[in-house]
């Protein structure tokens, strides 16, 4: 992709659902397609599948960070970017996601810099909610938080409304122009992050 260095662009996909059947989880494996489309390699995982207890400090200097955190900040090392996408709970992100972006930002040594698995990466964002808005008004408290913390994210974002009608059987979205306009999430991030490498 980037042809001062053929290096191949490398993500991170999931949600901010637990839901086996969540409609995040199947956005956001739709724009991973449109990733892999442009020439990166995407790696999807599920937050259900990391043991991320609720943040506590005093839980945490006991005992150090869970091993799901671990597994989870080194993950993001290893990846060059995130697709995410975000349910709306209460007119933001949900808990999961928060808690599981709080336990990556923590130090799991002395010498670590401080939120190094997200400074310098780039994100896709996307939305899906029964809702008439799509999660939108969600995605604007995570975009917000990802920037804080150092992470360049795209402009371009996708919020998909009615979600409990919008997608076929196979996980695809009826709606064609949105599954072009979702695949290019992934798509326009895979190139960002190719021109900025």
């Amino acid at each position: 992709m980037n042809q001062s260095t053929n290096k191949t662009v490398k993500l991170l996909a999931f949600s901010g659902s637990l839901r086996k059947e969540s409609f995040n989880q199947k956005l956001v494996q739709i724009a991973a397609e449109g990733a892999r489309r442009a020439g990166a390699e995407v790696t999807v995982v599920s937050l259900a599948d990391f043991d991320l207890p609720l943040l506590n400090e005093d839980h945490e200097a006991e005992h150090g960070l869970p091993a799901g955190a671990l597994r989870l900040k080194q993950l993001m090392w290893d990846h060059d970017g995130f697709l995410i996408s975000s349910p709306e709970y209460n007119s933001s992100i949900s808990g999961a996601l928060k808690n599981a972006i709080d336990w990556a930002s923590r130090r799991s040594s002395d010498d670590e810099q401080p939120l190094s698995c997200f400074a310098g990466k780039w994100a896709g964002l996307m939305a899906a909610s029964p809702g008439a808005l799509g999660g939108l008004r969600g995605l604007v408290h995570l975009r917000a938080i990802l920037g804080n913390i150092g992470v360049h994210v795209i402009p371009d974002q996708r919020a998909v409304s009615q979600a409990h009608q919008a997608f076929d059987d196979q996980g695809r979205l009826k709606d064609e122009r949105e599954q072009a306009a979702v695949e290019a999430i992934g798509r326009k991030l895979a190139e960002m992050r190719s021109r900025h490498d």
